[in-house]
């Protein structure tokens, strides 16, 4: 028996040992660290831009169709959204990716951050319009009704009534898109941008071992998620108990 555990704490101590050189190679030896933490930087700022402006596209998409639904007016730009929606939501985001890079702006020498921002924008866009849309359609018909009978105009009615009660329905929602679109950017290495993920690889190219780069950046997605999706409850209760 004693042999068996003073086995096991040699194995626990050899193993220890073997993290730490590990550790101290991948990420303090040359300050390996920085791609890490730079990549961080390009990640979350590709995130919320890309965030911001898929909210903005995706606003003016899904109050373009829920609008065309209910009053058969804007039919050109209904058509068009629809096939943007199609099209947007049909296809894979890295496609989308790297069409965007390798042909749209095949000829011009962009900034690929800029880039990225616009394809995860538009891809994001699509799918925001349908949460627009399913919390406009949320809300009551009988609100639609109540301003009307209080003499506003439509487009009165969807901003003072319809769109703060939408609003409170689809924030959740828009939060795990959130989450969803910080996932989406890790293929932002398919277009030589050094985000999170690639500064993975560029230390696993220096250092010849995969487990510690990947394992870093799997934790460090992880702690975001957790992080958001935390978010994502406390703002669901607080809802909730407002709405009582």
């Amino acid at each position: 028996m004693n042999e068996f555990f003073d086995s096991l704490v040699l194995w626990l101590q050899t193993a220890w040992a073997n993290l730490s050189d590990q550790f101290y190679v991948n990420f303090i030896k040359a300050n390996r660290w920085t791609f890490l933490w730079e990549g961080f930087c390009v990640t979350l700022k590709i995130t919320v831009l890309a965030a911001i402006f898929g909210i903005i596209i995706g606003i003016i998409v899904g109050m373009v169709t829920f609008t065309h639904k209910k009053t058969g007016k804007l039919k050109f730009l209904n058509v068009l959204f629809q096939i943007y929606l199609t099209v947007v939501r049909g296809t894979p985001v890295l496609v989308q990716l790297l069409i965007i890079y390798f042909v749209v702006f095949a000829s011009v020498d962009v900034d690929k951050v800029l880039v990225a921002v616009i394809a995860f924008s538009i891809n994001s866009g699509a799918y925001v319009a349908e949460i627009v849309r399913g919390g406009i359609q949320s809300v009551k018909e009988g609100q639609f009704e109540a301003g009307r009978s209080l003499g506003f105009s439509y487009i009165k009615t969807m901003w003072y009534i319809i769109i703060p009660q939408a609003v409170r329905n689809i924030i959740p929602m828009l939060l795990n898109e959130f989450i969803t679109l910080l996932k989406e950017t890790s293929i932002c290495g398919y277009i030589a941008l050094n985000d999170l993920t690639r500064g993975a690889y560029i230390i696993q190219s220096r250092t010849f071992s995969p487990f510690m780069p990947l394992i870093a950046i799997a934790l460090i997605y992880l702690v975001m998620v957790l992080l958001l999706t935390l978010l994502v409850k406390y703002i669901e209760r607080r809802l909730t108990k407002n709405a009582r």
